[in-house]
């Protein structure tokens, strides 16, 4: 009998843990789904570019967040190596765009 308490308490212990996790995951799309909002009427707004510009690229940058710690899982435990990966070519990336901005405008 203390086994199938046991499993029991584990059985609700992790369907409070998914419940929680569908919580975060509905929680951030909501946000995303703001965030691109905010930015449509930034733009239909007609707010000049020297000003909209970097608030699209700030949203850009926060949409990418929510995406990949947590649609691709990547603050899980085991996640380790994928994560490195993506933040290699994230660092390539900004490497390769910084080269060319820095060869181009000296």
């Amino acid at each position: 009998m203390p086994d199938k308490m046991s499993t029991r308490k584990i059985n609700s212990f992790q369907k409070q843990k998914n419940k929680q996790e569908m919580q975060k995951m509905v929680v951030s799309f909501a946000l995303m789904i703001f965030f691109t909002l905010v930015a449509f009427a930034l733009v239909a707004l007609e707010i000049p570019s020297t000003y909209v510009i970097p608030l699209l690229l700030i949203l850009a940058v926060v949409q990418v967040g929510f995406q990949f710690f947590y649609f691709m899982h990547l603050k899980d435990k085991g996640h380790e190596v994928p994560a490195q990966i993506i933040y290699g070519g994230i660092f390539v990336t900004v490497l390769v765009a910084l080269t060319f901005t820095v060869i181009t405008w000296w």
